[in-house]
């Protein structure tokens, strides 16, 4: 189960962080991905850290400012968002894998980030 926090609304070149805190398995081993779907479009991938946080990806739009991070003594994916722009308004889910390159399995219920300008 997975359990997303952290959205609210907040202006343009500003911060938040995203929370996701996960139960029932062992967190360490899990896939870890953060994903958007903004009005009308489709979902898309954010950004994605393997179970050990060695591997981290990131989608263009968000590179250089969005951090993904893991504690896994926490069992907990964070999103940090620095420089917040409109276009990334969006529910923002968390969601788990258990293969490196499998579905992802389990999803959070999404939290809603606005961006106004």
């Amino acid at each position: 189960q997975l359990q997303a926090s952290g959205g609210g609304l907040v202006q343009a070149g500003g911060s938040l962080r995203l929370s996701c805190a996960a139960s029932g398995r062992t967190f360490s081993t899990i896939h870890m991905g953060w994903f958007r779907q903004a009005p009308g479009k489709e979902r898309e991938i954010v950004a994605r850290i393997s179970a050990g946080g060695g591997i981290i990806y990131y989608a263009d739009s968000v590179k250089g400012r969005f951090t993904i991070t893991r504690d896994n003594a926490k069992n907990t994916v964070y999103l940090q968002m620095n420089s917040l722009e409109p276009e990334d308004t969006a529910v923002y889910y968390c969601a788990a894998r258990t293969t490196m390159r499998g579905d992802y399995n389990y999803w959070g219920q999404g939290t809603l980030v606005t961006v106004s300008s």
